[in-house]
């Protein structure tokens, strides 16, 4: 009976504490929504998104330098991180010796402990003087964005795609194996594709990742509000738009600012459901 009674009670508890969770989630949705919509409905929807100019001074409000400057540095980013991710993923899941996968995993796990403030510092004190001096430019720039957080989503990139190839069954590899086939054969022709949808699911995490990020890409993207014509160019994201002006907007200028965030919002959803989604196509298979 006491068994029973603590049973009960483990179980209110915990269905509170979710409760409480998914509550606090839904509070701020509600309050972004609340503050960010009557910015729709004053300059319009379309008129938000795709105008050019973002001048608050002249109540000048368009998001596209910042919506193109956002894709433009998370495409360049995932370029530079899911070859590094999927390559380290796959050694540590094939390859490598037991010791070497746990010590790789280790610092993979560590590296996600990393702030976002010591990658900006990073990009910021090395990468932005080598592309000035190098590539020309004033440094600060899509490149730069790219490459910072390129090296930030590799944790995420390399943690879920193990995971997925961890996941294949082992009889997959010893078939091709007794066949006569190479482990990279065998890793090519079974592992990958049978892991391409956890795959997939680790790319989308990454760009989401990528997309949210702020303070780094503050530190060394040049934050420039023109749509950048080359990697080369400074860029600003539609996270460090947020960051930089909040502090001392108003009115309008602050609805137009949480109204960015909707959009952000909107965006880094329909990435986690299409994540869901492929990782639930994975698991019928």
């Amino acid at each position: 009976m006491s068994h029973s009674r603590d049973e009960r009670r483990a179980e209110l508890v915990l269905a509170l504490v979710a409760l409480v969770s998914v509550s606090v989630l839904g509070l701020i949705t509600v309050f972004v929504f609340k503050e960010g919509l009557p910015a729709f409905r004053e300059m319009g929807l379309w008129q938000f998104i795709t105008g050019h100019r973002w001048s608050p001074s002249q109540n000048a409000f368009g998001i596209f330098p910042m919506l193109v400057g956002t894709f433009m540095v998370t495409l360049g980013a995932l370029a530079i991180g899911m070859p590094l991710g999927l390559g380290c993923a796959v050694y540590m899941s094939e390859f490598s010796g037991p010791r070497s996968a746990a010590l790789l995993k280790h610092m993979v796990e560590l590296m996600a402990g990393i702030p976002s403030v010591v990658f900006g510092f990073v990009g910021l004190t090395v990468i932005v003087p080598f592309i000035r001096t190098y590539l020309g430019g004033p440094g600060f720039s899509v490149l730069a964005s790219s490459i910072v957080l390129g090296f930030m989503i590799l944790p995420t990139m390399v943690s879920v795609s193990y995971d997925a190839l961890r996941a294949v069954p082992q009889a997959y590899r010893d078939n091709m194996l007794a066949l006569g086939a190479t482990t990279w054969q065998t890793v090519r022709m079974v592992v990958l594709p049978s892991a391409k949808s956890g795959i997939l699911a680790a790319a989308i995490l990454a760009t989401g990742r990528a997309i949210g990020e702020t303070m780094a890409v503050i530190m060394v993207a040049g934050n420039a509000t023109a749509v950048p014509e080359s990697v080369l160019d400074p860029v600003r994201t539609l996270t460090s738009n947020i960051a930089l002006e909040m502090g001392y907007s108003a009115g309008l200028h602050r609805q137009a600012l949480f109204a960015t965030g909707i959009v952000l919002f909107v965006i880094v959803t329909l990435l986690n459901l299409i994540a869901r989604a492929a990782i639930r196509g994975g698991s019928a298979k």
